[in-house]
């Protein structure tokens, strides 16, 4: 295959992934914006709880994606300070998964 080609392939590869990637962080901020995370956190500024970009920044390079799916699903306090987490139980677990894959993704 000529170098071109490889090129040419490894391009179209990179769009498709921005582009589903950017699904991804669409449909993400459509569910925050269609629940209450948002009363509590911002992509930027710590509010009751902390900046997206704070999380994503503490658990850069970790696997912790089930784990925050259920500190989510069952809220709690102690990873980021007294004031704890309202419980998400009726959050359907694949939409909290994308919540939860945008933050990390960030910044």
């Amino acid at each position: 295959m000529k170098l071109s080609h490889l090129i040419a392939a490894a391009v179209a590869g990179l769009a498709l992934t921005g582009a589903a990637h950017a699904a991804d962080a669409a449909k993400a901020q459509a569910l925050i914006k269609g629940s209450d995370c948002a009363a509590c956190h911002s992509p930027d500024t710590k509010l009751v709880g902390p900046a997206y970009k704070e999380i994503s920044k503490k658990y850069k390079g970790q696997s912790v994606t089930d784990t925050l799916v259920k500190k989510v699903k069952a809220g709690g306090s102690g990873n980021w300070g007294a004031i704890p987490m309202t419980p998400h139980p009726n959050l359907k677990d694949e939409d909290v998964k994308t919540i939860v894959e945008w933050i990390l993704s960030l910044h």
